[in-house]
């Protein structure tokens, strides 16, 4: 059953608890539709706009998440896979990024996408001359054009080419090849991530000149529009003040602790909270709950939950399907008891996850499918 209804968003101290947890298996991951909505509306008001916005998918990776930005005027949608592209395809956006240079099988699989949904913008992104060769002849053999984005290395060192004259080269080529259109430009500044908003800020503007002067320069041979997709979460509200560039933040949506706790300045709520049970006292001063290292996010060092309605807790050891945690309050627990908690990195937690179960007035009423968790769809 799905959730058709969005309710106010709760304002009781322990909003997360829900009224029937006899009803959720754990571990579980919980939505909470009203805080979501709350927090795309505070996204666009610091975007001006919904016009301003290209949220990214891969933080939710559900359809109901895509509709419900939708129905508050944004029209355009980031994606780091091919599924995440069809989901959103899916539910009718008209302008849809891959931000991911295709390679391999994934470039017939870009235009099989294009096909299937062709009142739709779909682009993706190049950073080199060898990919871009092979989506023009690939464009030519299905009789038809691609666009695509250049990706900028801004400072990263993950992907794209640095915005200088190689650049400038790159995207004349682009701009000459059969069967392409040079969309714009796509700039990631992930590495900008100052606890400081000041410091963040001066930071984002001095990275963000090189791109200002790349564009600066292809505008001399190219007289197309040429947009800007920049930003994830922490430089949102700096590319934001910018009014020259799409703004992609995507963790806002669902918040997690691990933003929250550094960046004050960017004022969400959490929408996504960990159910989970104790399934052990092993000794004494010691619980042992259902959140392995597959129900929660395990890439970074512990703390990886944010306990909810315990003082006082250390970590010490996560397995597979179990985490034990050492608390003077575990005297307090017996085993079945139910535990909340908010998970510090909320984009690879989700993708634990097949459904996640929507709470609405305090009660799970639904069940959400994480429809691009997989790695296809249909194409």
């Amino acid at each position: 059953m799905k959730v058709s209804k969005v309710n106010p968003v709760p304002k009781e101290r322990e909003w997360y608890k829900i009224s029937n947890p006899g009803e959720v298996s754990s571990p579980a991951l919980l939505v909470y539709p009203a805080r979501i909505e709350e927090n795309i509306r505070r996204m666009i008001s610091i975007a001006g706009g919904p016009d301003r916005l290209r949220p990214h998918v891969k933080t939710h990776k559900m359809s109901e998440v895509v509709r419900l930005q939708m129905k508050l005027g944004i029209s355009r949608f980031k994606c780091a896979t091919i599924a995440e592209a069809e989901m959103v395809a899916e539910c009718g956006a008209g302008d849809i990024l891959l931000a991911y240079q295709p390679v391999g099988p994934n470039i017939s699989r870009i235009f099989a996408l294009k096909k299937k949904y062709h009142e739709a913008r779909i682009s993706c992104l190049a950073d080199c001359e060898e990919t871009v060769v092979q989506l023009s002849e690939a464009a030519k053999v299905e009789k038809t054009r691609i666009n695509l984005y250049l990706d900028i290395n801004n400072g990263m060192n993950r992907t794209g080419i640095k915005p200088g004259e190689k650049a400038a080269e790159l995207a004349r080529m682009i701009a000459g090849m059969p069967n392409i259109r040079l969309e714009g430009l796509h700039v990631y500044d992930g590495h900008i991530h100052e606890k400081d908003f000041h410091l963040r800020k001066e930071l984002c503007n001095k990275a963000f000149q090189h791109v200002r002067s790349l564009t600066s320069v292809i505008r001399k041979f190219y007289s197309k529009p040429l947009n800007i997709v920049a930003g994830g979460t922490p430089t949102f509200p700096v590319h934001a003040s910018y009014h020259e560039a799409e703004t992609s933040p995507g963790t806002l949506l669902l918040w997690d602790y691990g933003y929250s706790s550094s960046y004050s300045d960017l004022d969400f709520l959490h929408a996504a909270v960990l159910l989970m049970r104790v399934v052990s006292k092993p000794s004494e001063g010691l619980i042992c709950i259902d959140l392995g290292h597959k129900a929660v996010a395990a890439e970074m060092p512990h703390p990886r939950v944010k306990m909810l309605g315990m003082k006082d807790y250390d970590f010490v050891s996560q397995n597979e399907e179990h985490m034990v945690l050492r608390s003077p309050e575990a005297d307090k627990l017996k085993v079945g008891d139910v535990l909340y908690g908010i998970p510090y990195h909320i984009c690879p937690t989700v993708d634990r996850y097949n459904f996640v179960s929507a709470v609405n007035d305090g009660r799970v009423t639904g069940e959400w499918k994480v429809e691009a968790r997989t790695r296809r769809i249909t194409i």
